[in-house]
């Protein structure tokens, strides 16, 4: 199996050293939990820590000037698709407010027709004569009843 390490290894070993003739296999006695060697492992890799608390950073004009301008053509591109998104926006919106708008007037339609129904049960003869008889309305006799006359006033006036 090749690594990257065995790769570079190639490159940069001297051609002078002679690899190591093969390990024979019948004077070492087979051992069955021995692990095969790894490629590399007798390389060690030292991690040196850097400080650069004492660096200064030197300030760059010319970053910063192109800093501000992607920030700014960031902003306008951001822009330019909330504005092309916004009609698709403003088009759903309306369907769902006409949505609601048609679903109010189905639930205003049925209260309409439930408060006729009922206006036409309360103003029935039948329940009306029944309120007359719990309120003891009773019929005027026949020589009670004034019929009124447009076209005099007298019989209004001796009342």
């Amino acid at each position: 199996m090749a690594t990257l390490a065995t790769i570079f290894d190639r490159f940069t070993s001297p051609r002078t050293i002679e690899l190591p003739a093969p390990r024979a296999r019948f004077l070492e006695p087979e051992d069955p939990f021995a692990v095969p060697a790894f490629p590399n492992e007798d390389i060690y890799f030292y991690v040196k820590r850097i400080a650069n608390s004492n660096v200064a950073r030197v300030a760059d004009p010319a970053a910063r000037k192109t800093c501000w301008r992607m920030i700014g053509y960031s902003f306008v591109l951001a822009m330019l698709v909330i504005s092309l998104l916004l009609p698709t926006l403003y088009e759903r919106m309306a369907g769902y407010r006409m949505e609601a708008l048609r679903q109010e007037k189905e639930r205003l339609e049925l209260d309409r027709a439930a408060l006729e129904l009922q206006e036409t049960k309360l103003e029935s003869p039948a329940r009306l004569e029944e309120l007359a008889r719990m309120q003891r309305f009773v019929d005027p006799a026949p020589e009670s009843v004034v019929y009124l006359d447009t076209k005099s006033d007298r019989i209004l006036a001796k009342k």
